[in-house]
């Protein structure tokens, strides 16, 4: 089996290791882009977000990374994002309205509401909406790790699971080749390491069909 390569985005998150080391776990091949000629040759990439939504976008902005990015996204490049790389795929988020998100998917990301307990910290589970790549071969028991006080609230066209905390959130979305999801699969032991896995598959299979030479 061919080994894909896959692309973490290197702004300064916190978990770009944790996620490095399950993707390496995996047998996918990794490298970090920091600099925006890395993501021209990318077969996938991953967006490990953890932090601000201002910080995140203002420092893919800096590093002439934001323009890039969402060229490969919407060339189609198998894209994965994580938590706050979930967020980051929409318009806006009232986090921070300075700045503007990577315009992927339509709508603002809001945060979730005072009543429940914030941040929402800890294991959930998820409601499937419809079938998936992503949440293939999971349990629809399984508990997945959540860090975050914003989130896709409701469920949108592209949302394939919410999870509810005060309100149901999108937990796990995909629209073509574009993949995201709230948790943390890098946290979230097995069903986390499936996620991955998945989404590893899916990225493999695309590669091999975007080689002339198999």
């Amino acid at each position: 089996m061919n080994a894909v390569e896959v692309t973490l985005i290197d702004y300064g998150a916190g978990n770009l290791s944790s996620v490095e080391r399950a993707l390496r776990l995996l047998g996918a091949e990794t490298r970090r882009a920091d600099a925006p000629a890395v993501l021209a040759s990318s077969r996938a990439i991953v967006l490990p977000g953890v932090g601000h939504f201002g910080a995140l976008m203002r420092t893919l902005e800096e590093r002439n990374l934001l323009a890039p990015l969402r060229e490969a996204i919407r060339g189609g490049v198998p894209f994965l994002g994580i938590c706050l790389g979930l967020q980051a795929l929409y318009d806006s988020s009232e986090e921070d309205l300075s700045h503007s998100g990577l315009g992927i998917l339509p709508g603002s990301v809001q945060p979730l509401p005072k009543t429940a307990k914030l941040p929402h910290m800890g294991w959930n589970q998820l409601r499937r909406l419809r079938p998936g790549i992503l949440l293939r071969d999971v349990s629809e028991n399984a508990y997945f790790y959540f860090a975050h006080s914003y989130a896709a609230i409701g469920a949108d066209s592209a949302a394939v699971a919410v999870c509810d905390h005060g309100v149901p959130f999108v937990a796990a979305l995909e629209q073509k080749s574009v993949f995201a999801v709230q948790f943390h699969p890098e946290k979230s032991g097995a069903a986390g390491a499936k996620v991955l896995a998945n989404f590893v598959e899916f990225a493999r299979r695309e590669s091999l069909a975007g080689d002339p030479v198999k």
